[in-house]
This record gives C-alpha cells, sequence and structure tokens, in this order.
C-alpha cells in the first residue's frame, strides 16, 4: 500500500528532538524554528513531559469518556487559572479543525442560526465546515459548500456591522493572528468593535486561538491584548506538545444537554497527562514571559536588519512572519539545507517563525546570524 500522495515533503526525516534541536537520520543537527506548526510548546522532548506520560501509560492509556476521568478536571483547573477564564467550561477533543468544527454546531444549537461570519486569508481547518469557514476555494469540495458563509475584510467593523444587522449570523470566527494568512494581526480596536457588535446582534464571538494561543503571542490568548473575552475559544497546537489533543473554552452563558456534543479520544488519560505536563512546564519555566521577550527581541533585530529584500516583519511573541517582496523559497532552501535551520512559510513571500515558546535568547542570536548569511545571494 502507498502512502497517499497529498504532502510535499523535504528529503529529511528528524528522527530525535530535544529542546528547540531536532537532528535527522543522518546525524544532522537543526535548529527548530517552526516547532512542527506551533505544535512543540515546550521544546522536544522536556524531561517532565516525558516523564508524565511515561508514568500515565504504564498505569493506563485509555478509557472511554462514559466513566469519570478526574484528569480532566485537574487539567480544567489549571488552564482556567493559566489562562484566567477559571469561570468558562472545558470540553476536549482532538484537533484544531474539530474544536472550531464543535465551537460553531454549539454557537448554531444555541441560537438556531446558520450562516458564519468568516474573514479574508482565515484557516480554521479541513473538516466540513471548518474549512468552509478558511478563505481558501481550492480546499472546500463541493459537499461543504451549502453551509452559509461570508468573508468580510479583518478590522472593518462597518463591514461586520452590516453583515450582523441582517439578523441571521450565528458566529463570527476569527484567529487571534492569522497564521497561514501571512501573520496578519487583528487591530486591539477592531477586536473591541467585534465584541460590541456580536454583543449588540446577539452573535456568537469564537475566537480561534489554535495557533496563537498557549502564550505564543507573550500573552496566553492573542485576544487579551484587546481586553475582551469572546463566547468561544478554540485551542490545540501546543496544548499538548505534540500529543493530538485540542479543545473549547466555554462561556457560562451556554447551557450543557446531554449528547450535544461528544468524542470517542478526546480528554482521554495520556493526552490530559500531557496537557497537564505542558502547564506545569510553562508556569516553573515562565515560558509566556519567555515568548514575549525572545519575540521582542528577534522582531526588533529583524527590522534592524533593514534588509532591501524584506518588506515588513510582523507579529506578537513567537508568532513571527517575515514577508519578502518576491518568494522565500531560495531563502528558506538556504536556512534549511546549508544554515540546518527549520522555518516555515505563508504563501509564497512570507517565513513563517513558530518556534518552541522555550527559545531562548542565545538560540535565537544564532537563527539571527544564519538567517543573515542565508540573505546573501
Amino acid at each position: 500500500m502507498n502512502l497517499f500522495n497529498v504532502y510535499p515533503l523535504f528529503d529529511i526525516e528528524i528522527v530525535k528532538g530535544l529542546g528547540c534541536h531536532v537532528w535527522d537520520t543522518e546525524g544532522n543537527e537543526y535548529l527548530d524554528l517552526y516547532g512542527g506548526h506551533a505544535v512543540i510548546s515546550v521544546g522536544h522532548s522536556h524531561p517532565d513531559y516525558v516523564k508524565a506520560i511515561t508514568e500515565q501509560v504504564q498505569q493506563l492509556g485509555f478509557y472511554s469518556n462514559s466513566v469519570k476521568n478526574s484528569l480532566q478536571q485537574l487539567f480544567a483547573d489549571k488552564l482556567g487559572k493559566a489562562s484566567n477564564y477559571e469561570d468558562y467550561s472545558l470540553f476536549l477533543v482532538n484537533t484544531g479543525a474539530e474544536a472550531n468544527e464543535n465551537a460553531m454546531k454549539l454557537a448554531s444549537f444555541h441560537n438556531g442560526k446558520k450562516r458564519i461570519v468568516s474573514f479574508r486569508h482565515s484557516f480554521h481547518g479541513r473538516t466540513s465546515a471548518a474549512v468552509r469557514v478558511t478563505d481558501n476555494p481550492k480546499l472546500i469540495a463541493p459537499i461543504n459548500e451549502q453551509l452559509p458563509v461570508t468573508y468580510v475584510q479583518m478590522n472593518d467593523a462597518e463591514a461586520v456591522d452590516v453583515e450582523l444587522s441582517k439578523g441571521d449570523v450565528s458566529s463570527v470566527i476569527i484567529e487571534g493572528i492569522q497564521g497561514i494568512g501571512g501573520i496578519l494581526m487583528p487591530d486591539d480596536q477592531f477586536i473591541r468593535d467585534l465584541r460590541l457588535l456580536c454583543t449588540k446582534y446577539e452573535v456568537i464571538l469564537i475566537f480561534d486561538e489554535i495557533q496563537s494561543g498557549y502564550g505564543r503571542s507573550g500573552r496566553f490568548f492573542a485576544h487579551q491584548y484587546a481586553g475582551i473575552r469572546p463566547d468561544i475559544i478554540t485551542v490545540a497546537k501546543g496544548i499538548a506538545n505534540g500529543f493530538p489533543m485540542s479543545g473549547m473554552l466555554i462561556s457560562p452563558m451556554f447551557t450543557p444537554v446531554y449528547g450535544m456534543l461528544g468524542t470517542t479520544f478526546g480528554g482521554n488519560h495520556l493526552a490530559c497527562v500531557a496537557a497537564i505536563s505542558v502547564l506545569d512546564i510553562m508556569e516553573k519555566e515562565r515560558l509566556v514571559e519567555n515568548a514575549k521577550q525572545t519575540g521582542d527581541f528577534l522582531i526588533n533585530e529583524i527590522k534592524a536588519l533593514n534588509n532591501s529584500d524584506i518588506k515588513e516583519v510582523r507579529g506578537r511573541g513567537l508568532m513571527i512572519g517575515i514577508e519578502f517582496f518576491e518568494s522565500v523559497k531560495e531563502v528558506r532552501n538556504r536556512l534549511l539545507f546549508d544554515e540546518k535551520v527549520f522555518t516555515g512559510v505563508a504563501g509564497t513571500n512570507t517565513i513563517r517563525l513558530l518556534p518552541p515558546l522555550s527559545l531562548s535568547k542565545l538560540e535565537a542570536e544564532t537563527f539571527l546570524e544564519k538567517f543573515k548569511k542565508s540573505l546573501q545571494k
């Protein structure tokens, strides 16, 4: 049997990781400035994380949600405290798309409406509703097209007002910072306007913090820079440092009903232990503060290069986009194959940096030196 060939792959196989570094089958060491799509939050193979998972799987790896699992409540308590959402409820699933799917479903259950407002350049996942609210027609199959969705320009509060005033919108979904769109940030004032409009028209505000959350922006959630509280927040990526897990933080305005949501694997014992370990490490090592300090340093240093090929540097914390006037393919390849640094991209012209939150200033300086070399044609 062959693998279904949908991924363009670099001819590199990573077999080991430690902190912000990974190694391939040939023994080459790489500095990881991408964290596997922002998934590695506390660093590869953190000893506390490895210990927690090992001890749990020796006792019990999985049982269903038909019985109590006190690890779920322990995780909920820790997440509420870390994020300052202790009065919200938590529903655990497995992937970011699944979290967004359930968030939109819950909103529709709540107000009985169907239409969703999303934003240009957005990405919310690849399941049915999640891909429909993603602004990329190439990803939307005919079977997904039935859900009524309207895309508006980010930071255009008047356009949102026009759509919400029609009275048929169930929810607005927006990323804390657009990742695949190119590290595009909604203005703080726009976020505040969005909160007011959703309250005015009784529309559910969903913040997709799957990539921008969990400390990556230098706050626990990126929307917290604007000082607002969404009705539902979706999380995934760094939540369990590579173990498949995601969740929804749900406002007290929602009333749960038996059977309205469900999952087989969500909130399983191994996932909860992994996620608890991540929060403990983040607190002990002050990784949210580190993301802000190291991220600010990187952003300022990259801007200070004043390189004529760079159009703009955007981001918050350790979620950084470096947009070039032309394609970044050659620069990224030089970084990877010559300088042994993993980075990501958004579109054709933007390099995306999403390193583990544990990235040190020394490692950031190492990246800067390698980045300067990669810019030399």
